[in-house]
């Protein structure tokens, strides 16, 4: 892997993503990408007796889905990167607990789907692991219970908000061919423009979106056109607009070339305000839309921007505004790979 201008990794071997795994909750599976995912349940409990016990086994089939499809097990893999959004990663924690796999835990909020992509990849490329499982999740009524209100409350909340997926994604990377390359990731910086209120996550973390984008470009001498598609995490309704215009302040124009994954995953009557949010938005869209219109031969080269809000209660209730940051990774098509 080498540095190429100030903050785009470009990894020097052949990298890929063999196999993919993705487990949704009902909303999720009723939203228009709901034939594309693995797994799909029709209650938010999952089967399980409470919130956080489902979070942990939709990362668990998620994980289990993408080893099965490639006939491996956890003792084939040599490393597992994870994250989610609850506090200390519990649901990562429990699940590497679980596995006995070789763990590092990762926090990035919602921008931990290609934070760990990312670093996994570099690992690979380095030789530091040969087989390895990039994975996050998250739960709406977790993430309801931590930083906002348990929904048994039935606080209401403004259209700027978003809600957060009921869903968990991992892939599968190596140096074996595989349907999909991992070809560069651009690291992103945290961006803070004093944005405040908890519930408008998009306008919070759309500088930071701008920022990796743009900073990508430079970096490789870049422009949109040389992408089919340049997808953000959970920007939603109000920061997809946002990071357009920013873009296009920066001479960038985004035009048609631009999607969000809050905004693929629901459609507008599911009452989600904004759109989708969470660590596993971005994860179970790219591990399982994105990848399958790859594979189909309908998109060669997408740019997955993964978006996140570096918050917690505590910073909020004391007032602080919402550092935003943003890690992107360079997906292509690679001929004649099969999943």
């Amino acid at each position: 892997m080498r540095l190429v201008g100030k903050q785009t990794w470009v990894y020097e071997n052949e990298l890929y993503i063999n196999s993919c795994g993705t487990s949704v909750g009902p909303k999720e599976a009723a939203g228009p990408l709901g034939s594309v995912f693995d797994v799909k349940h029709d209650d938010l409990h999952c089967g399980e007796d409470n919130w956080e016990m489902a979070e942990r086994r939709l990362m668990e089939q998620s994980i289990d889905t993408c080893l099965k499809k490639v006939n491996l097990t956890q003792q084939d893999i040599d490393l597992l990167l994870a994250g989610d959004l609850l506090n200390q990663n519990v649901t990562s924690n429990y699940v590497a607990r679980h596995l006995q796999i070789p763990f590092l835990c990762m926090f990035g909020a919602c921008s931990t789907s290609m934070e760990t992509l990312a670093i996994g990849s570099a690992l690979v490329d380095a030789g530091f692991a040969n087989k390895l499982v990039a994975a996050t999740s998250s739960h709406n009524a977790t993430a309801e219970r931590q930083f906002r209100y348990p929904t048994e409350y039935g606080g209401q909340k403004p259209s700027s908000a978003t809600f957060t997926v009921t869903g968990a994604g991992a892939a599968l990377v190596s140096k074996n061919k595989g349907p999909i390359k991992i070809t560069s990731a651009t690291i992103g910086k945290v961006n803070d423009l004093g944005i405040t209120n908890p519930f408008d996550m998009g306008s919070a973390m759309a500088p930071a979106a701008a920022d990796t984008i743009a900073q990508h470009f430079k970096d490789l001498n870049r422009t949109p056109d040389d992408f089919d598609l340049i997808v953000t995490g959970d920007l939603s309704s109000v920061g997809s607009p946002i990071v357009k215009e920013l873009l296009k302040e920066e001479g960038y124009d985004l035009g048609t070339k631009h999607n969000d994954c809050g905004l693929m995953i629901y459609s507008q009557g599911q009452d989600v305000f904004a759109g989708g949010s969470g660590c596993g938005c971005s994860a179970v869209v790219t591990y399982g839309h994105l990848v399958k219109q790859m594979i189909l031969g309908k998109l060669n080269r997408v740019f997955v921007v993964a978006t996140g809000a570096l918050l917690s209660p505590t910073m909020i209730q004391q007032k602080e505004s919402i550092p935003g940051i943003a890690h992107g990774v360079v997906l292509e098509r690679a001929e004649g790979g099969e999943e």
